[in-house]
């Protein structure tokens, strides 16, 4: 699967998604330095990784290349929930993954988590996070 794509620094936005560290990340901020003396300007990106919640930053050229995340957004069924880890099958599909609570949940939707509700879950570098549940508010 080819999970991720280049994009050059200058087009990246806040809410887009880089890879920091191998790590998927959503850009919280970007902040542009006028070109020096002998050199191009230059972006300070921080993000937030999408599975561990950690805070990163990188300064790169705005010229150059940096990897983004394809993020695939689905939408799957539970199945079964044990204390670890929640049974997803995806409605199109019917994959079933078994997906780890600590790094695959999204904060607060824990709690409401039940065996046969839908959820949109989102896949990426071969890994899968809960973001929210189907049928709130949409």
């Amino acid at each position: 699967m080819g999970d991720k794509t280049r994009v050059q620094v200058s087009k990246l936005k806040p809410g887009r998604y880089i890879i920091i560290d191998d790590e998927p990340c959503r850009i919280v901020n970007i902040t542009v330095s006028s070109p020096g003396k002998h050199g191009s300007a230059k972006a300070r990106i921080e993000a937030v990784g999408i599975f561990d919640g950690k805070v990163r930053s990188i300064v790169k050229p705005t010229s150059a290349e940096v990897e983004v995340p394809i993020i695939d957004k689905r939408t799957g069924q539970i199945i079964a929930l044990t204390p670890d880890t929640v049974q997803l099958m995806d409605m199109e599909t019917y994959e079933l993954y078994d997906v780890p609570i600590e790094t695959g949940v999204e904060g607060e939707i824990k709690d409401k988590l039940k065996e046969g509700i839908n959820v949109e879950y989102w896949e990426t570098l071969g890994r899968i996070k809960i973001m929210k549940i189907k049928g709130e508010g949409e």
